[in-house]
């Protein structure tokens, strides 16, 4: 293993801790707005780090057109389900999900639906899959890959002091993952990720 293959990873981590802590911790600013901006620049640092792979990162195959969205409804039945349990399980739950959404009232849901669908779900995913997972998994394999991405995905999430949401994204990073090990390609994760964020936030909230 060499360490230096993992430095632009590394010395790219702090910079996301920090876009997630100025997006979830400081109470200034759009929320929507912050977010789509620091997904923005991270994905621009996953490109440009990760040039020389984009033709494999952005295969494409006709069945991924069936993949993304057929994942992203599995995944939503996922939380339906997880939602319907946790509430049971945990008296916090109903709460902490509930504020999960108390920053649509920042934007219209159309603007919402717009930020989530073509600029926050392809950027997350160019970065954490495209350029950390593949990254890691170069270093450690598939498995580790997987694991390791999801549980800092998971982790720069923790500033939002919302257990629901550092377990969700913990579960989305492990499902996103497997997914783009699996297709070998960004593109369904993408539309994976989009679909089930316009699902999830906009037209359908669990909440």
């Amino acid at each position: 293993m060499k360490v230096s293959s993992l430095r632009p990873v590394l010395w790219t981590l702090p910079i996301a801790f920090g876009l997630w802590f100025f997006t979830f911790a400081l109470p200034i600013g759009n929320f929507w707005l912050k977010l789509s901006f620091s997904a923005l620049l991270l994905a621009s640092v996953g490109l440009k780090l990760s040039r020389n792979e984009a033709s494999t990162i952005f295969s494409f195959k006709k069945r991924h057109l069936l993949v993304g969205p057929i994942s992203a409804l599995l995944l939503y039945g996922i939380f339906w389900l997880g939602k319907e349990v946790s509430t049971i399980l945990f008296p916090f739950a109903s709460n902490e999900i509930s504020s999960i959404y108390h920053n649509k009232a920042q934007l219209n849901l159309t603007a919402i639906g717009l930020l989530l669908f073509f600029i926050m779900g392809p950027a997350e995913e160019i970065y954490w899959h495209g350029f950390v997972q593949r990254s890691v998994s170069q270093q450690f394999g598939p498995t580790s890959g997987i694991l390791i991405t999801s549980v800092v995905y998971a982790l720069v999430h923790i500033f939002a002091l919302n257990l629901m949401l550092f377990l969700a994204a913990g579960v989305c990073g492990l499902f996103w993952g497997w997914l783009y090990q699996r297709e070998k390609s960004l593109i369904p994760v993408i539309l994976s990720h989009s679909l089930w964020d316009l699902s999830i936030f906009v037209l359908f909230p669990l909440r």
